[in-house]
């Protein structure tokens, strides 16, 4: 698990309607304001066929992402990846936001902007970790 104020999605999430940031001495907190949950960060890394795999993945329905979860596996996380994704998931599954990053010219660049999804989405989602 990583530190939400390391990601670089961060700004998009403090920003985002229902998200709550508490900061203190020592962390730093999101909370998803409709249930009170804690939102956790997470960065995954993905080989370029695997990170291929998942960039489709997300740019599917919903069901269809789901059933192709079901079918085939999630795209299985590696060390040190071509391509990175930032999600954030809260602990009752009601919210997540995720941002996919590939590597290219020494950095990551971001494949897409920020997305936030609420409700019965996020568990479609949750199943990539």
């Amino acid at each position: 698990m990583s530190s939400i104020k390391h990601l670089e999605m961060a700004a998009a999430l403090s920003a985002y309607p229902h998200i709550e940031i508490k900061k203190s001495l020592f962390s730093t907190k999101a909370i998803y304001t409709p249930t009170q949950s804690q939102v956790k960060a997470y960065i995954l890394e993905y080989s370029p066929s695997e990170g291929e795999r998942l960039e489709r993945l997300l740019e599917m329905p919903f069901d269809k992402m789901a059933a192709d979860i079901v079918q085939k596996g999630k795209p299985v996380a590696g060390v040190n990846g071509h391509f990175r994704l930032e999600l954030c998931l809260s602990d009752d599954h009601q919210f997540c936001g995720l941002q996919l990053f590939r590597f290219g010219d020494f950095k990551y660049n971001s494949v897409f902007e920020p997305r936030f999804y609420e409700d019965k989405h996020v568990e479609a989602i949750a199943q990539l970790i």
